[in-house]
């Protein structure tokens, strides 16, 4: 890393860890909620913006990680040991989803994450034995580590930033490495990735199953913030507000999913001085974004770049035909 993103990299950290000091209880919880969201954003964009493939089922799998969390923390065992095996099912089960998309793919697939997330949502309303159907799961544990509590919102806050941190880390290494590069090569042009040699179902499977574990984990840690789970938080609205983080965003990069779940998440709140208004004013502000930018608001920032960009060449030729 050059020394310029070393120094970024660590105001942001700092920025990270100052953000909630001094603020009101549900200022924090909103701040929890970002971080949450974030990482099953970037589960999403790793699906959607590099490897191509469309999928609306990012709820459900916040939904399976959150109620295996939330029965196997009630059930006595810690936190670590449940969230490991709600990221070990989503995993399993993404690849699982991911068959569809060897044979149907853009909109077509869209349907069938849509069925499935549909489907994960009607068991966990029915399946009242296990689920506890529309009346949900109430009195969720926060984590205990050792001497260190996460009941109240201040540590629960740093307990989801060390989540988050390390789920980014684990994305970044996976973006940077060959996976990285032939889930990329997967989405510009499929056929010629496959006459280079690169196995595309093995690869349109390993990002389904990566990004539902990163929705898993987002579920995982969602739980214990609210200690009350029920199936109409995991509906399919949820999956298209998800998908909308990483389209304003901006799919494809790597910060997108992050400042998209922050628009998503944080705008409205900012917004609430308008009173009934405020959903209005959000909306028509996501409308012309996506109007003028479908790229996101990163796509944005690197047209700007680029237009910038040659007006500053041409000033240097004219001045070097000047001494001329």
């Amino acid at each position: 890393m050059k020394p310029l993103h070393i120094f970024l990299f660590a105001v942001g950290i700092a920025i990270l860890i100052a953000l909630p000091l001094g603020q009101k209880t549900y200022i924090v919880y909103v701040l929890c909620s970002w971080l949450i969201f974030s990482i099953a954003a970037m589960g999403l964009n790793l699906t959607v913006g590099y490897a191509g493939q469309v999928s609306l089922a990012q709820a459900a799998f916040m939904g399976i990680g959150a109620y295996i969390t939330a029965l196997m923390t009630m059930a006595g065992v810690h936190w670590v040991f449940a969230a490991t095996a709600s990221v070990s099912t989503c995993f399993v089960i993404g690849l699982l989803l991911g068959y569809p998309a060897l044979r149907v793919q853009h909109h077509f697939l869209a349907f069938v994450t849509l069925a499935f997330n549909t489907l994960v949502f009607l068991v966990l309303r029915n399946e009242e034995w296990l689920t506890g159907g529309s009346f949900g799961l109430v009195g969720i544990p926060r984590p205990e580590f050792g001497p260190l509590s996460t009941m109240k919102q201040l540590p629960f806050y740093y307990f989801a930033l060390i989540c988050f941190l390390v789920s980014a880390g684990a994305m970044a290494w996976i973006i940077r490495s060959p996976w990285g590069r032939a889930f990329k090569a997967l989405r510009e042009n499929p056929i010629r990735a496959n006459s280079l040699g690169l196995n595309t179902s093995r690869m349109t499977l390993l990002a389904f199953a990566i990004g539902s574990a990163f929705g898993g984990l987002a579920g995982a840690v969602m739980a214990p913030l609210v200690q009350f789970i029920e199936p109409g938080s995991f509906a399919l609205v949820h999956s298209l507000k998800i998908l909308l983080m990483v389209v304003v965003g901006g799919a494809g990069y790597f910060y997108g999913p992050m400042l998209g779940a922050a628009i998503v998440v944080l705008l409205p709140e900012v917004l609430r001085f308008t009173e009934g208004y405020y959903l209005i004013i959000y909306a028509l502000l996501v409308i012309v974004l996506m109007v003028f930018s479908p790229s996101g608001l990163f796509g944005l920032g690197k047209k700007l770049a680029d237009r910038l960009r040659p007006q500053r060449v041409e000033r240097g030729d004219l001045k070097q035909g000047s001494q001329l």
